[in-house]
Order: structure tokens, then C-alpha cells, then sequence
């Protein structure tokens, strides 16, 4: 199955422990404990030791938009290899049409601020990043730790706030039913204010990633 296929949802509302936002601008799902906390630490120890600065598509100008650091997980890795089969088997989607695995970690004072994980049509890198693969569909970010303060997720558009939690997923489709991008997918990576905050993250495309 692509990730295009709309009984992805379907898939993953028949999920235990799986919850559908009650919201009709956007598509989103949340699941507690989605990975074990054994799991969790062994991936952040592989974010621990291959992090570098993150980056962006378009900041806008903006040098601080993103400030966080990232890590590009090797496929090879354990870790990798067990979430990557975890995500196989709850939504359904061809392995194929993912994107490798990312980590992230965020320290005091790091963010990143509003955005949407979709590439704008016609914007300056459209083609550079979907030439190839196409447009992202669908998302699945996991936190990976507690935050002692900060560090949730704010999707503003539909006024609701995630808080970071040992394993928890969530999930959006980044477009509407329609197939055109959904703009109520924007999202904060909110300040850090105390502690660490370490987050996975996974994009699927609609054709094979094929980079």
C-alpha cells in the first residue's frame, strides 16, 4: 500500500490504544506508549552520537526558525531496524514511500517554530525535494523522553497542544481528503525550557523515495 491510500486511516484507527483527533480540519492521530522506553533510550543514544545542527527548506530568513539539532539514523542500526519494522506493521504503507528514520534533539532555549512538513507548490526548493519522490503525506513523530518544561507540539489551527511523553506517537496526513496539502497541519516545536527533549520523526511520500 502507498501512503496516498485513504484506508490508512482506516488502519490506523482499528489500532489499540490508537486516537483520532475529533477535529474535521485535519487528519491526526495520537498513541501512548506506541514504543517501549528500552527503545526509546536506545534511540536516543544513536541522536546523542551523530547530531549536527538541523536545517530547513526555507527559514524565510529567519536564522532562528529552526534550532534544534538532528541525526540522519543509520537503517543498519538495531534500533532503526525494530522501529522501522513497528511502523511497518501499524499503517500499512509501503516501506518503500518512507523516508529514512530522523531523530531530533532539542536543548533549553531551542524550537522550531511554526511550520508544516508538506513543501509549499511552486516555492524555490519544490523541485529540488519532490522531483524525485513527490509530496509528503503522511507524518509520525515520536517523543522519545519527558521534558521537565516545554518542548510541546501546538497545532494552532486547531488549537490543540501535545506534551512530550516516553513512546508517544503522533501522526497526521499532511493533506486533505481531496489531495491538496493541508494548511491546519501547522506546527510548533515549542521552546524547551527545561531539560532535554528528544523527538523521531518519519515522512512518507507519495511515490518510492528512490534518493
Amino acid at each position: 500500500m502507498d501512503a496516498e491510500t485513504d484506508s490508512v486511516s482506516a488502519i490506523l484507527a482499528a489500532h489499540p490504544g490508537f486516537r483520532r483527533l475529533p477535529h474535521p480540519k485535519i487528519e491526526l492521530f495520537q498513541a501512548k506508549n506506541f514504543i517501549a522506553p528500552e527503545l526509546c533510550e536506545a534511540l536516543i543514544t544513536l541522536i546523542d552520537k551523530d547530531r549536527r545542527p538541523s536545517t530547513i527548506a526555507d527559514a524565510n530568513g529567519d536564522n532562528y526558525f529552526r534550532t534544534s539539532e538532528t541525526c540522519d539514523l543509520d537503517a543498519g542500526e538495531p534500533a532503526v531496524k525494530e522501529l522501522e519494522a513497528i511502523f511497518a506493521i501499524t499503517n500499512g504503507i509501503d516501506a518503500a514511500f518512507g523516508e529514512p528514520c530522523q531523530g531530533q534533539r532539542y536543548a533549553v532555549g531551542q524550537e522550531f517554530k511554526a511550520h508544516t512538513d508538506y513543501f509549499t507548490p511552486g516555492g524555490e526548493d519544490f523541485e529540488k525535494f519532490c522531483g524525485v519522490a513527490g509530496q509528503r503525506t503522511w507524518t509520525f513523530m515520536i517523543y522519545l523522553n519527558p521534558v521537565e518544561a516545554g518542548g510541546a507540539t501546538r497545532f494552532k489551527a486547531i488549537g490543540k497542544t501535545f506534551q512530550p511523553e516516553v513512546g508517544k506517537l503522533l501522526c497526521w496526513n499532511n493533506a486533505r481528503a481531496d489531495g491538496s496539502i493541508n494548511p491546519n497541519t501547522l506546527h510548533h516545536g515549542m521552546k524547551v525550557r527545561k531539560g532535554m527533549k528528544y523527538v523521531i520523526t518519519k515522512w512518507y511520500r507519495k511515490k518510492e523515495w528512490g534518493w
